[in-house]
């Protein structure tokens, strides 16, 4: 008995002892887990500056909840203050003046708000507007009498129920505009008599102009006359003028010798009588000389047809032509002749001549000019062969002391072709010669 007592207690002591070891073993475990738990729980400060922090900000997002609502409610009534006043421009108008017009029948307007507006003076008043309003109870109402209503924006607007209205006073309405109006039911406004309707009152273009108007020339009743010295401003006056374009000394390979090449004219812008003279003198005889005298007239601007005769003389027998042609100023300020001759015994020429002045300063001007003549047949006893038969290419710089007296040198050179070439071979002269000429341009 005293061994089993004993035995019990030593188990007794080694299970006490087991347990007081799990226990020791749990401590040290749970121990660092709850040194970490108290270092993340809150203390009492920081508990209270937390919920200080969370009071602040529910308080300022309150205030900003409040004021977004307020500037909500804010543009909510300017938008309806400014939808009350487009929907409701009847504000200010006098109805009590109104005669013969029942606004107790006006179903869905609100005449209340209408202070002060009067309706018999109705000008720029837009009924196009007025939605809800039903005018086919306006017993007595003149609209004829509305100034400035646009009745194209008065849409389900019965005019057909409108008594005591009359449409022939409607001036300036275009009913044609008036959508879902029905015209057939309108008392005193028959299509079919239109004649009734009065349009001598109605302001309109056209007609007599009334007696204080304005001429329409603004001359008030001065008639054009004859304006002092102006009478030469249409071509009708004479004038004449002599132009010496070349007077020259030559000096080439084949002969020196003297040139001229003038021209002069009189008469008006339209109608002129033109005289002009080309020719040269060569060893103490007379060359090759051409004279023509032509009647102008202008066609165009700068142009002008040329009709007359040419005589040529010097070299050779002399030979008489009838010549057409024209002359003027082509664009880009060429100087241009054209013209076309018809001779004894059938023979045929054409001559063209064409300038240009190159202002290389105010008074110093280059001038180059070529000249072409075509022959239809031969005629030896002047040296001239049958089709291209010569050209003449020259360049002066002339220098204008003044505008009538201007002295210039140049060189020329000229070529014979063809059968007026093989004339002149036969004759022992020169097929192509350069020439140096100095000489003066006048003109009077």
């Amino acid at each position: 008995m005293k061994i089993t007592m004993q035995n019990r207690s030593k188990r007794t002591s080694r299970a006490g002892a087991c347990h007081t070891l799990r226990i020791g073993i749990a401590v040290l475990l749970v121990s660092p887990f709850a040194s970490w738990a108290q270092a993340q729980t809150p203390t009492g400060e920081d508990r209270k500056e937390s919920s200080t922090h969370q009071a602040h900000a529910a308080t300022k997002a309150h205030h900003d909840t409040r004021a977004a609502e307020a500037k909500r409610e804010a543009k909510y009534a300017d938008a309806k203050k400014d939808s009350s006043k487009a929907m409701d421009p009847m504000q200010g108008m006098d109805h009590s003046k109104m005669e013969g017009m029942d606004h107790s029948q006006m179903e869905g307007m609100d005449h209340s708000q209408m202070q002060g507006m009067d309706h018999s003076k109705m000008e720029g008043m837009d009924h196009g507007q007025m939605q809800g309003m039903d005018h086919s109870k306006m017993d007595g109402m003149d609209h004829s009498q509305m100034q400035g209503n646009d009745p194209s924006k008065m849409e389900g607007m019965d005019h057909s129920q409108m008594q005591g209205m009359d449409p022939s006073k409607m001036e300036g309405m275009d009913h044609s505009q008036m959508q879902g109006m029905d015209h057939s039911k309108m008392d005193g406004m028959d299509p079919s008599k239109k004649p009734a309707m009065d349009m001598g009152s109605m302001n309109m273009q056209g007609g007599s102009a009334p007696p204080d108007a304005r001429d329409p020339d603004y001359s008030d009743g001065v008639d054009a006359g004859a304006m002092s010295g102006m009478g030469g401003m249409h071509g009708h006056s004479l004038l004449g003028s002599v132009i010496v374009d070349r007077l020259e000394q030559f000096h080439g390979d084949d002969a020196n010798g003297q040139a001229i090449d003038a021209q002069a004219w009189y008469g008006s812008d339209l109608n002129k009588l033109w005289f002009k003279l080309d020719g040269e003198r060569s060893d103490g005889r007379l060359g090759a000389t051409r004279s023509e005298l032509l009647w102008n007239r202008a066609f165009a601007t700068y142009w002008g047809w040329q009709a007359g005769a040419r005589h040529d003389f010097g070299e050779g027998p002399g030979r008489n032509w009838a010549a057409f042609g024209l002359q003027g100023l082509a664009p880009y300020w060429f100087d241009v002749q054209a013209t076309a001759y018809i001779g004894e015994a059938g023979r045929t020429a054409l001559r063209v001549e064409a300038e240009y002045e190159l202002l290389l300063t105010q008074r110093l001007i280059l001038q180059p000019d070529v000249e072409v003549n075509v022959y239809g047949k031969n005629d030896a006893a002047r040296g001239i062969g049958s089709g291209f038969s010569d050209i003449d290419v020259g360049l002066r710089l002339r220098y204008e002391i003044t505008r009538k007296f201007a002295p210039y040198v140049g060189v020329v050179w000229s070529r014979k072709f063809g059968k007026t070439a093989d004339f002149a071979r036969a004759d022992f002269g020169q097929v192509e010669d350069t020439q140096l000429v100095a000489g003066v341009r006048l003109w009077f």
